[in-house]
């Protein structure tokens, strides 16, 4: 069960990043980061690139959606990205004030900033879990079958790219221990 919510959250979270990222290459402003930085995605909309799309219609291909989950999937996923949205600027706000602190070597402050920077993190967890869960309601039992089966086979494929954390002993280094 716990492996299972772990290869979840990592599917969802890369479906997410996948879903929403933008290409950031191409334009350039200056910022408070300074001269020619390249421009932070705007959050507008999911894009519909060819990679998008690709990969979204072999992933649909392999659990043989109907046309109406299909449809019921873009509307899970749009009304994912419309709660990710603020968050996403949120986290992008605090990610700008850590930065300009350190600038100013106001070092005291990025400590309570880095925690409300992790509760929007868990936030934006939580809304993955739950587009996850709501996109396992559309399936069949077939389908929920592959769906596991691609999650571990997914879990395998990234444990083979990622080499584990010297320091931990595993892939992600313990949590912090929160303060009484």
């Amino acid at each position: 069960m716990k492996k299972t919510l772990i290869m979840a959250s990592v599917l969802v979270f890369a479906a997410s990043a996948m879903c929403y990222a933008q290409d950031t290459t191409t334009a350039a402003t200056t910022t408070k980061q300074g001269v020619n930085a390249p421009a932070r995605p705007d959050f507008k909309r999911p894009p519909k690139g060819p990679d998008f799309k690709k990969r979204n219609a072999e992933f649909e291909k392999r659990l043989k959606l109907t046309d109406e989950q299909k449809s019921q999937a873009e509307k899970i996923r749009r009304q994912g990205f419309e709660k990710m949205k603020p968050l996403m600027e949120q986290m992008k706000n605090k990610q700008d004030e850590i930065k300009n602190l350190k600038e100013q070597g106001k070092s005291e402050q990025i400590e309570q900033i880095k925690k409300e920077l992790g509760a929007l993190r868990h936030e934006a967890h939580e809304i993955r879990m739950q587009n996850m869960k709501d996109f396992e309601t559309i399936l069949t039992n077939k389908q929920k079958k592959e769906l596991k089966k691609m999650k571990e086979e997914g879990r395998k494929k990234f444990e083979q790219q990622h080499r584990p954390h010297p320091n931990f002993g595993g892939m992600m280094p313990p949590p912090p221990k929160e303060e009484k």
